[in-house]
């Protein structure tokens, strides 16, 4: 979505939620230049919000106890099994595996995160123990698919990555009608 629509949205409704926010900010941070369009649907959000016709709705903070719980576990098991084989796990792909297949536990207060974290212990260890292992097995059992690959870096050269990406592993493709040998 433009940064047009969404203020355009933002306007229609009078709120501006947390999604559209983090998606003009998006959009601001990956352009390398705003039009002037742009500038001025920005500019017209910045006053709509200075008074009050449009209203950024706040995060709501809260946490998923549930993610610290699997890293703990997940954080020791890794530990044993790196220190004692030649193994190297990917802690994160560890981790979803195992949260993909509990139960979240969401608290939004201090007294609410304590209550989940001792109803998950008493309740979920051994689940958590079990799906931790179980993501761990795979992980260990996973072959090393293109084991030359290489992430994205974040930066500024996101489209030059791709390009070189592009070049090195799609050398034969020809854009259709590019200047191609006939037959």
């Amino acid at each position: 979505m433009s940064i047009e629509k969404i203020v355009e949205q933002a306007l229609q409704d009078g709120y501006l939620t947390p999604a559209m926010e983090a998606e003009v900010g998006r959009i601001c941070d990956t352009a390398s230049e705003l039009s002037i369009e742009e500038y001025m649907a920005l500019d017209r959000l910045m006053g709509a919000l200075l008074t009050g016709e449009v209203v950024a709705v706040p995060r709501k903070q809260f946490i998923n106890v549930m993610e610290e719980l699997v890293l703990t576990e997940a954080i020791s098991r890794v530990a044993e099994i790196e220190a004692s084989t030649d193994a190297t796990l990917d802690l994160g792909d560890i981790a979803a595996y195992a949260l993909n297949r509990l139960p979240p536990l969401y608290a939004t207060t201090e007294e609410g995160a304590l209550y989940q974290r001792d109803t998950a212990r008493e309740e979920l260890a051994a689940l958590i123990a079990d799906q931790v292992k179980d993501a761990i097995a795979r992980n260990l059992n996973q072959p090393a698919f293109y084991p030359e690959r290489q992430t994205l870096k974040k930066g500024d050269d996101v489209l030059g990555q791709v390009s070189s990406l592009l070049r090195d592993y799609a050398h034969k493709f020809e854009p259709s009608g590019q200047g191609g040998v006939s037959s």
